[in-house]
């Protein structure tokens, strides 16, 4: 018994041992798994590449908040802008040419990479194209229907794969609904002597439609229904300010019907500081200006245009016509820049220069614009071929009106 008794504190001496042992050595073999891991360079999760495509034709907020959303869905976005002639094939002449809305285009800041010459229709061969060489995930649009010339969806391919995602379309505006903005407003200027005149121009200029009973001039003419909200301006603002030690550009205008020579010339000014500001007269501002049939776009449509602008940094939203010393101040600006296409060269003006203050403290700086577009050549060209216009519009009409009587739609949230 005492040989037995005695062998008992030597197994449970050697069975401490062995447990230790086996804790040290899982603890050493743990810590080294741990650090292999740590010294291992971890494997890059592939980014979600999404792609969305459309015409893109006189761009505006609308179109600009359709890439917001549609880059949320993923880490990049892809956008495909549809050739002329595809656009003439399917719904009638573009307002503005394709190199025009690549600049467009490229030039909104949730856009990561462009394709020009994307086809109307995602055809099976291009859908393949898209996955294979762009590596796309998903294929992006809106809620609002996109049809061919036979009524069929352009968009039934990617549907039918599951690649597919859908946005909210942005309300109370659209490249056909400012097409017929321009349109009303060349009617006013040409028909003076109509007795609905004047009333038609106090309805434009305060941004509301009017109805005639009579079906006139003004007959179902839709102009801006556009409410603005501080979530919708806090959604396109960018994050950050300028620094303490910026070197601040300033530039302001109308930038009404917000086009590629505008993108241009603000292009050229930001890379001339560290910050652009940018100024959005006010609707007064440029109605005593250039008429009381402008803006086309009121104040806000025009800021949120601009403020998807890669190169505006920040804006103000009804800025002075008159840059004056407390601005200059306040915004701790360096240097004020002005282009040399524009609606109005006031800044040549010998009296009522605009931009006296800083030409007479030597920070002003005139830019030769890029390109010679202004907010009239847009008009212009509207009014120079305004019946194919009319009828793109009535033709996007009717097929819309077609495809809601053939299908029950409902609105996303």
């Amino acid at each position: 018994m005492g040989s037995e008794g005695g062998g008992r504190p030597e197994n449970v001496q050697q069975s401490s041992r062995f447990v230790a042992t086996w804790i040290v050595g899982g603890a050493v073999l743990g810590l080294s798994v741990l650090g292999l891991r740590l010294v291992l360079p971890k494997k890059k999760k592939r980014p979600i590449r999404v792609y969305m495509d459309g015409c893109f034709d006189m761009m505006h907020y609308g179109h600009c908040n359709a890439l917001r959303q549609a880059r949320a869905l993923g880490d990049q976005l892809v956008v495909g802008v549809v050739s002329d002639a595809e656009i003439i094939a399917n719904k009638g002449p573009p307002v503005t040419p394709l190199h025009e809305r690549m600049i467009m285009v490229g030039a909104v800041k949730w856009v990561d990479e462009v394709i020009s010459d994307a086809p109307y229709a995602i055809t099976e061969e291009f859908m393949r194209k898209l996955f294979d060489e762009y590596n796309i995930d998903y294929i992006i649009h809106g809620d609002d229907p996109c049809l061919l010339p036979d009524g069929t969806d352009a968009y039934a391919l990617a549907k039918k794969v599951g690649r597919y995602k859908q946005i909210k379309r942005t309300e109370g505006v659209s490249s056909t609904d400012i097409v017929g903005r321009m349109l009303l407003c060349v009617r006013e200027r040409t028909t003076v002597d109509s007795p609905s005149h004047a009333s038609l121009q106090r309805q434009f200029s305060h941004g509301h439609s009017q109805k005639s009973d009579d079906g006139g001039a003004g007959s179902d003419t839709r102009v801006s229904h556009f409410l603005p909200t501080s979530r919708r301006i806090v959604q396109f603002s960018n994050s950050k300010g300028a620094g303490p030690d910026a070197r601040i550009v300033y530039i302001d205008g109308a930038f009404d019907l917000f086009h590629a020579g505008h993108v241009e010339i603000l292009r050229l000014a930001r890379g001339l500081g560290d910050f652009l500001l940018v100024g959005i007269h006010t609707d007064q501002t440029v109605s005593a200006n250039r008429g009381g049939h402008r803006p086309i776009m009121n104040l806000h449509e025009r800021s949120l245009s601009v403020l998807a602008c890669r190169y505006a940094d920040e804006v103000i939203i009804g800025a002075p016509g008159e840059v004056s010393k407390d601005m200059i101040t306040t915004f701790n600006i360096s240097l004020v820049v002005h282009g040399t296409v524009a609606e109005d060269n006031d800044f040549q003006k010998e009296t009522g220069n605009p931009y006296a203050v800083p030409i007479s403290m030597g920070i002003f700086q005139v830019l030769d614009s890029p390109l010679d577009i202004t907010t009239s050549t847009i008009i212009r060209r509207i009014v120079s071929n305004h019946e194919a216009y009319q009828k793109r519009n009535e033709k996007k009409a009717a097929s819309e009106k077609r495809y809601y009587e053939g299908k029950s739609y409902v609105s996303g949230d």
